[in-house]
């Protein structure tokens, strides 16, 4: 009976521990380098959750990108307005 209370107990425990795991990984970023407010066009479909090639056509659809001197980025605010005018 005592081995039972002992298993119990271990299981409970791990379930605490993975739990916590749990919260701490649904609370970190996943890509930190997709937290800036300015990503390049390769970032930009990551954080979109997009292929590149669909993100291309996305700035064909009209999402706004900023390029100066032939360095091209797309603001995260951009893109989730973007998403959000899509979304049905």
């Amino acid at each position: 009976m005592n081995r039972d209370y002992e298993i119990i107990e271990s299981l409970n425990k791990i379930e605490e521990l993975i739990m916590s795991f749990a919260n701490q990984a649904s609370q970190s970023p996943k890509h930190p380098v997709l937290i800036s407010e300015w990503m390049t066009l390769a970032n930009g479909a990551k954080y979109a959750g997009v292929s590149y090639n669909s993100f291309v056509k996305f700035q064909r659809m009209g999402l706004k990108v900023s390029q100066v001197e032939g360095i091209k980025r797309v603001s995260r605010k951009e893109i989730d307005n973007f998403l959000e005018n899509y979304s049905f």
